[in-house]
């Protein structure tokens, strides 16, 4: 296979906001609570606020029937779509990114999500930060475990000796929570780079030895902090200018510029996130035409702004250390809905950028069903987590025990990262296929497919992407396999088939159950 298609609380919520610059004093377990490593590698993350529609951003066009079936009051026509290969288009508006695609920094990993989605924009917000299972709830960021596993007694002590600069910065108001760790978050939120004025301290007179005492003592070592942090940050993106111009309306390369000063500027921050909102597209997603519209304007903002980015990078000569990725917490349903619009759904793409990503498009296409039901959305095919570890151990030098341990025990490396000295990609690795057959069923399936001497991990989600079995999950020998699994008791419907090897391999195959 090719490597460019493989590829605690005590009530205390003081709001501190002075020219630009937000803190929030909250509960020790949510306020100023890094990936470290000896590398200078940095990771830049795009969040798309609102659950984006993959299906619009990157139309597979071997399902494109299909998808007109589906939601053609919404389909971009397919002669306005941007042909990239790979029976693949971008939607017209991201040019900026066809450009980056073309010139092979961009990956885009194909329908990215987690076992039993859940559709609430919070809560499963809270499961692509934190990097939880779908029916746990955890407190701290996925990025916050790694960080806190080489820092332990953050905040305490920082900034000072080896780490004068922030862990993390998130451009806007609130800190991130893929940052929080179990005690303080380890992400600073800016605004503007510039407008870093000092924080009034109210140190002086002790404080009663308290719960409140605490609290006040902790307030004020985080002003402490955050005014340290605030002369370093100014003073790194001073160090640099821009190479590019920016455009003042485009709310996303405003923060990316500032992104990038810093990042050339010198300031070692390990992690950057910044977010793109107004994805949550339930009516107009388009206007007058599909080419226009709330959806068209929001992937132009992001394409132009990510272009910009990563040519500014190259012209700072700072681009072979970033990493720039994105994520929404959802993407849409197949069908579009009465109102020129989406509802929330399942899987997605998700894309990454730079000089040293795996070029092209790691998985198979979506498979669009014929006719699918109002509920559908497009089927998971790589755990959101896979992503996020292979990310921590091929950019960040991780080990795959500690991924493990930070993310989960069932993690599979998917190889998303192809130069700059990483990991290497294996381009020979064999096709991966699964056979089902009938198709469409009345009772029992019968499964069958090859594997090398490695572990197997095969289970059935529903079209609502509900996982419904495991059928295998443990080490096979070498050769062909079959079993049957017996579907009789499912209602009618489409059915997915999900198979996991070694390597990152995966296939997703629909069936369909019949009455």
């Amino acid at each position: 296979m090719k490597r460019r298609k493989f590829i605690q609380t005590t009530g205390l919520s003081l709001p501190v906001l002075l020219n630009g610059f937000s803190v929030r004093a909250m509960p020790k377990s949510s306020i100023f609570s890094a990936i470290s490593g000896e590398n200078d590698r940095v990771l830049v993350l795009i969040q798309l606020n609102g659950g984006n529609d993959g299906l619009a951003m990157i139309t597979p066009l071997d399902q494109y029937d299909k998808l007109g079936n589906a939601r053609g009051n919404i389909l971009i026509p397919e002669s306005s779509l941007l042909d990239v290969g790979f029976n693949n288009a971008f939607h017209p508006t991201m040019t900026g990114l066809k450009s980056v695609f073309d010139d092979g920094k961009m990956s885009v990993v194909q329908s990215v999500g987690y076992p039993n989605q859940n559709r609430s924009h919070f809560r499963s917000s809270d499961i692509w930060t934190s990097g939880s299972p779908a029916d746990e709830v955890w407190t701290t960021g996925w990025l916050g475990r790694n960080f806190e596993k080489d820092h332990p007694a953050y905040p305490e002590g920082y900034p000072g000796g080896d780490y004068p600069d922030p862990f993390a910065i998130t451009i806007g108001s609130l800190v991130s929570e893929t940052c929080q760790g179990s005690i303080a978050n380890f992400s600073l939120a800016i605004n503007d780079p510039f407008n870093l004025n000092p924080l009034a301290d109210s140190a002086g007179s002790m404080p009663p030895n308290t719960p409140y005492g605490n609290e006040l003592t902790f307030l004020r070592e985080t002003i402490e902090q955050t005014n340290a942090y605030g002369e370093v940050i100014t003073a790194a993106a001073g160090n640099a200018a821009n190479m590019v111009s920016y455009p003042d309306d485009n709310r996303l390369a405003q923060q990316l510029k500032n992104v990038a000063l810093m990042i050339a500027g010198g300031l070692q921050t390990k992690v950057y996130i910044v977010n793109l909102g107004g994805f949550d597209t339930h009516a107009n997603q388009v206007a007058d035409s599909p080419l226009l519209g709330e959806h068209a304007s929001l992937l132009q903002t992001l394409s132009d702004a990510v272009s910009l980015f990563l040519e500014d990078l190259k012209l700072l000569g700072v681009d072979q250390r970033v990493l720039t990725m994105t994520f929404s917490e959802f993407g849409r349903r197949i069908r579009s809905n009465e109102s020129l619009g989406t509802d929330h759904g399942d899987a997605a793409p998700l894309m990454l950028f730079g000089p040293c990503v795996a070029p092209g498009f790691i998985g198979d296409n979506p498979e669009i069903p014929t006719n699918p039901d109002v509920q559908e959305a497009v089927a998971m095919q790589y755990d959101f987590r896979n992503v996020y570890g292979s990310v921590m151990m091929d950019w960040f030098d991780v080990a795959e025990e500690d991924v493990k341990s930070l993310l989960f025990s069932d993690f599979s490396h998917i190889p998303v990262i192809a130069g700059c000295s990483t990991v290497s990609t294996d381009e020979s690795l064999p096709e991966l296929d699964i056979r089902l057959s009938p198709n469409p069923f009345a009772g029992q399936v019968n499964i069958a497919f090859a594997s090398g001497n490695e572990h197997v991990r095969l289970s059935v989600f529903n079209g609502m992407g509900q996982e419904l079995a495991v059928l295998i999950n443990k080490k096979l020998p070498a050769g062909n396999h079959q079993l049957t699994y017996d579907g009789s008791g499912l209602a009618s419907g489409h059915y997915y088939f999900h198979l996991r090897l070694d390597g990152g391999r995966q296939k997703v195959k629909m069936m369909m159950k019949g009455r």
